[in-house]
């Protein structure tokens, strides 16, 4: 939008994020359903988080079970999350502004019986 576009009327685009802003987050409506989300802008300490995460799953025996990421801040910031990256698992944030081993999401994962 332009200096001098302020008076018009923004013409509306069917969003991709499922919300009603014209926002272009491709999965969101796929993060929904995800068990366990990663939130970050998908820098190398929220890839490492995914990947330990990922890790974990297997070790585990979890192979079903979604990962998703969330990058769009305004959706992270819903989560009350400040510093990233973050882990959530079914909707609530159980770690931020840190990478976690593989060794500390067993545990965290364990403990919300996952």
């Amino acid at each position: 939008m332009g200096f001098f576009d302020f008076g018009k009327k923004k013409e509306s685009q069917p969003s991709t994020c499922g919300c009603q802003c014209s926002c272009s987050a491709p999965a969101a409506q796929e993060n929904e359903k995800a068990a366990v989300l990663i939130l970050g802008s998908g820098c190398k300490n929220c890839q490492t988080l995914e990947a330990n995460t990922r890790t974990a799953l297997e070790q585990m025996g979890k192979w079903t079970v979604q990962i998703g990421h969330v990058t769009d801040f305004s959706q992270i910031a819903q989560y009350g999350v400040m510093s990233t990256p973050a882990l959530v698992v079914n909707g609530k944030v159980l770690s931020y502004g840190k990478v976690l081993s593989t060794e500390e999401i067993i545990k965290i994962l364990e403990k919300e019986s996952l």
